[in-house]
């Protein structure tokens, strides 16, 4: 298997679910608690949709959260060991879906609002979901995507490319890192804008020291 693929990607986290789903449920990652999924709830709630779709779910806490909160939210990931666990421990429904999938899965559902929290790290299937995104988006519905913002990157080596993964931080039951694709600032800018999506805002969520966490990028369709 190709160390630096999508493949790749989906084989490591499938080694990881179990600490990955202790990891979320004992908040032992700072930056999600402290920062980015406050921000990304900002993002949806401000927003008041009726019905969200959750691309890339894992475990499920961000459908849990909002369904709680009376939005119909439909959680979708290529891991069948997350799914499972979501069915069985947390509200909202779920489905197992590739990316790659997206269209003919869903059946011609439409939304008024879908969300990428952390959940774009490969290259060929982030290219080819983001061609599915208008068809399923309602009129005036939105595409927001959270993610590690490009600028924490070492800026010598500021070019798309792959990228070897780590688990620093975390503790030693985490094995093999998956890789993960790194985009420019204007190359996710190039992604919305090639598939009929406008890049109607760009937020930057950061610590309590002033520092970056992540970077929210919202697109509408480009009526």
């Amino acid at each position: 298997m190709n160390p630096f693929s999508d493949e790749k990607i989906v084989d490591s986290w499938s080694k990881n679910i179990t600490p990955w789903i202790r990891a979320i449920n004992n908040n032992e990652i700072e930056s999600r608690i402290g920062v980015t999924n406050r921000a990304i709830l900002k993002e949806v709630i401000n927003r008041k949709p009726k019905n969200v779709l959750d691309i890339g779910c894992g475990e499920g806490w961000l459908v849990h959260l909002l369904t709680e909160k009376g939005i119909n939210t439909l959680g979708i990931d290529v891991t069948e060991q997350f799914i499972s666990y979501a069915k069985k421990y947390r509200k909202g429904k779920y489905m197992l879906l590739s990316y790659k999938q997206l269209e003919e899965g869903l059946n011609g559902q439409l939304f008024d609002l879908i969300i990428c929290n952390f959940s774009l790290i490969g290259k060929n299937s982030v290219n080819k979901m983001f061609k599915s995104i208008s068809s399923l988006l309602n009129k005036r519905g939105s595409f927001i995507i959270q993610t590690l913002h490009p600028l924490l990157v070492n800026s010598e080596n500021y070019v798309d490319g792959w990228r070897e993964g780590s688990w620093q931080g975390f503790d030693k039951e985490f094995v093999d890192p998956a890789p993960w694709y790194f985009r420019t600032l204007s190359s996710w800018s190039s992604l919305f804008n090639a598939n009929q999506l406008q890049l109607s805002s760009i937020s930057e969520p950061k610590d309590e020291n002033n520092n970056l966490a992540s970077i929210i990028f919202v697109g509408t369709h480009n009526n």
